[in-house]
């Protein structure tokens, strides 16, 4: 751990954190890029560090903090987010650093003491400041974005705003910024990871965004607990998070499904031939191939979702219920749907597709497609129709937004 070294984000900031290359599944969210755990350290009159790391990263932690001084000398702790990834460390830390403080919203000393039996946590108002001495820190709860104990703190001295689990992605990577990484990348992860974990709660994305544009905060940098530190594009992630968050829709369609014996691979296509001479942009998804991570980043900015199923022991495939399963939990508003299907002998699936796409208010074109064994050639033309009446229904959106270089 000799060679890990803090990087400096501002005059006063070191970027203390670790970096986890391995990592391939986050609660069910796939990491193909691995991630980061972010940790800052303000060298304040009163040392302090702002968030800690997932537990199995603790050494990586302090040997970045060596590099600067030694962890004894930390005064404050300030946590922002009681999740594990942020906390699971924290224990040991205070344990070794004895900080005259350690600070967190009223939530999150509720929610530390219920994760770790911590006592003793400060809780800090909602706008509250914590004086450092020679700096400022100030604290705004953000509750529910994503958890109900999350804050924001913002250091005025260096115009840093520390912004938990918002403006991150996962993404392992020893460049530290945003400059410093491919545009494409830079959205992919944005997107994929808004989608993931923000998606449920955009109208409290909108707000957040709101309230500090509206407190006069002058911000220089963003400094997220995932992923790169953001400094030359900044407008350019906040104007999408607004894009996101007030669910901006495009003229774009996913169709998501599955196959037994390639029937329902074969309406799926035809459904995006209609689609696609609609003038839609059109994303085709095999629920097997592609999971439900990278189905919801693309939902993101679709206008619809098609989905598709064959029968198997009268329900829907396996593979598409975990989607639909996913995709409800985050409540993407205002789409439009439909479905279609395969079947042998009973032939629910598409019945029931209905059901899951009405249950999560996507609004239903037509009744869907069922088609007997393999489809003919009036079968499929059926579907190109499907398509072409779902093309119809969100003809009045905007293009899709497809991003490849970054405007800075």
């Amino acid at each position: 751990m000799k060679a890990c070294r803090a990087v400096k984000i501002s005059d006063n900031v070191c970027w203390v954190g670790a970096i986890d290359w391995d990592i391939r599944n986050f609660h069910g969210y796939s990491t193909g890029r691995g991630t980061t755990y972010n940790a800052y350290l303000i060298m304040a009159e009163k040392v302090t560090l702002v968030d800690a790391v997932k537990a199995p990263f603790r050494e990586e932690l302090l040997a970045r903090i060596r590099s600067v001084i030694e962890p004894e000398k930390i005064d404050y702790i300030i946590s922002n987010h009681s999740e594990m990834d942020h906390t699971g460390c924290l224990p040991a830390m205070i344990d070794l650093v004895k900080p005259e403080k350690v600070f967190a919203s009223k939530k999150g000393v509720e929610a530390l003491e219920a994760h770790f039996g911590l006592k003793d946590i400060t809780a800090v108002e909602d706008g509250g400041e914590i004086d450092l001495g020679n700096m400022k820190v100030t604290c705004l709860e953000t509750r529910l974005l994503h958890w109900p104990d999350s804050m924001v703190s913002y250091l005025a001295e260096d115009k840093v705003l520390f912004s938990q689990d918002g403006f991150g992605m996962h993404l392992a990577s020893n460049e530290r910024f945003d400059d410093e990484l491919d545009d494409y990348v830079l959205y992919h992860e944005a997107s994929k990871y808004f989608a993931n974990i923000l998606l449920l709660y955009s109208h409290i994305a909108g707000k957040v965004i709101k309230r500090i544009e509206e407190s006069g905060l002058e911000i220089e940098t963003i400094a997220p607990d995932h992923g790169p530190v953001w400094r030359s594009k900044i407008p350019w992630i906040i104007d999408l998070y607004k894009k996101w968050s007030a669910r901006e829709l495009k003229r774009k369609a996913i169709i998501v499904y599955d196959s037994m014996w390639d029937s329902t691979r074969m309406m799926a296509r035809a459904i995006e031939d209609g689609l696609t001479e609609g003038g839609v942009h059109v994303k085709v998804l095999n629920a097997t191939a592609s999971g439900r991570a990278e189905v919801v980043t693309e939902l993101i900015d679709a206008g619809a979702l098609i989905v598709g199923s064959p029968t198997l022991n009268n329900q829907i495939f396996p593979t598409v219920a975990d989607i639909l399963t996913y995709i409800k939990g985050l409540k993407p508003k205002g789409l439009v749907g439909a479905s279609f299907g395969s079947y042998g002998w009973s032939g629910e699936a598409v019945r029931l597709l209905n059901a899951w796409l009405e249950d999560m208010k996507i609004e239903l074109v037509g009744e869907g497609v069922r088609i007997n064994y393999v489809p003919k050639a009036n079968d499929l033309e059926r579907c190109r129709q499907l398509g072409l009446d779902v093309a119809k229904r969100i003809e009045d959106l905007p293009d899709p937004l497809i991003v490849t270089t970054v405007c800075t």
